[in-house]
């Protein structure tokens, strides 16, 4: 049985829709199980492994869990944080799990039905392993509970936000980790910094951090709004949507286009990865190049609006698969921003540094490296810390 141990490990759990990584800190061994529910695939930092069919959430923790402990030995756990998508307007800070937090996460599941089914399922699993182990919860909403009502409302009558239907943002836990550390990068208090943080991968989304507060960002009430992603399409008219559903398209079908059928996929006709988009526009593919042209469009007339809702801007911070090694990618977003003080240094760009944009430039352009593993750790052991005996919870 695995004792806690309030100066030991912290083991972070993050559930993806089809997928489960499991990572120690510090230290740094991960392990990480794909494609659930088909030919399932598991590598780790520390040890050859192979995994057998997996179709479940729970069953990937426990294969997970049996591979650490086989390997490392005894674990020495202070705390598990658990990454979870959806808090909504509850958790607005990480919280210990108690069954109490349990059942209200699992009814948040319909706000996040492809990923907190997921988050909730591993963390039970978890949480039967390990039951001598505070286990804690980070939502990647919770960055986007500062909001203003301006920001979260939707043009509907207010009893609908009053019943949950508002915009809550995502990618948060990203979004506040490489904020925090753009402003240690520039050496200024980051309540002193307007920033837009870009996080583009597969998922996309892109926020203004205005002195340390999300003050709006692209994601609403689900992961599908905003930039054009890799799987799915963003912004659309609603219009468009009745539209497709009056013409015969059912439900089930329109929300496989929206979120698995669309974006940098479907627009291409390819991939849903830039590499493989931006190498079909190279050779004169045109749907390539279109879906191109859509994804830094969006992102540039994102960072020119957020510029506008702070007042201004200190720096233009990209993250993700995309953000951290695109140099083509990042150089389109920022096209034509001059005006706004953005101009790029093209060596710098392509060799990747951390600093990119040009010399005397008035915003600053970097390229900063996430930690969501790294920032669900620290706060789910000081939430841990906090609730323990002597600690300064309730």
């Amino acid at each position: 049985m695995t004792v806690a141990s309030a100066q030991g490990r912290v083991l972070v759990v993050n559930a993806g829709s089809s997928s489960l990584k499991m990572k120690l800190l510090p230290g740094g061994e991960s392990l990480q199980v794909e494609r659930l529910g088909g030919p399932t695939t598991a590598r780790a930092s520390f040890a050859l492994v192979e995994a057998p069919r997996l179709t479940r959430h729970d069953e990937a923790f426990d294969f997970a869990l049996e591979v650490f402990r086989r390997e490392l030995g005894e674990l020495d756990l202070a705390v598990v944080g658990h990454r979870v998508v959806h808090g909504g307007t509850e958790f607005t800070a990480p919280t210990l799990i108690t069954a109490e937090v349990e059942a209200r996460i699992e009814a948040l599941s319909p706000l996040a039905p492809l990923h907190n089914p997921g988050n909730l399922a591993a963390l039970r699993a978890a949480r039967r392993a390990l039951p001598e182990v505070p286990h804690v919860a980070v939502f990647d909403t919770a960055f986007h509970a500062t909001l203003p009502e301006r920001a979260y409302l939707y043009g509907l009558p207010l009893e609908y936000a009053e019943r949950g239907m508002r915009r809550y943002g995502f990618h948060g836990t990203s979004h506040e980790y490489v904020s925090g550390r753009a402003a240690e990068l520039l050496g200024r208090p980051l309540e002193e910094l307007r920033l837009v943080t870009l996080h583009l991968g597969n998922g996309a989304s892109a926020t203004a951090v205005d002195r340390g507060r999300s003050v709006d960002t692209s994601m609403g009430f689900t992961p599908l709004e905003g930039l054009l992603m890799g799987t799915r399409s963003g912004d659309i008219d609603p219009g468009l949507l009745i539209h497709l559903l009056r013409g015969g398209m059912a439900v089930d079908e329109l929300d496989r286009l929206l979120n698995r059928g669309a974006g940098l996929r479907g627009m291409s006709g390819i991939s849903n990865d830039m590499r493989d988009v931006r190498a079909a526009a190279a050779s004169g593919e045109a749907k390539a190049r279109a879906a191109l042209e859509v994804f830094a469009y969006r992102v540039r007339k994102t960072i020119g609006a957020y510029a506008a809702a702070m007042g201004g801007l200190d720096a233009v911070v990209f993250t993700g698969g995309i953000g951290e090694n695109d140099a083509a990618a990042r150089a389109d977003c920022l096209q034509g921003l001059g005006f706004l003080g953005l101009t790029l240094d093209p060596e710098r760009n392509a060799r990747g540094e951390t600093r990119i944009g040009a010399d005397g430039a008035a915003v600053e352009v970097l390229v900063v490296r996430t930690d969501e593993e790294g920032l669900i750790a620290r706060q789910a052991r000081e939430a841990a810390a906090g609730a323990r005996p002597g600690g300064d919870g309730e």
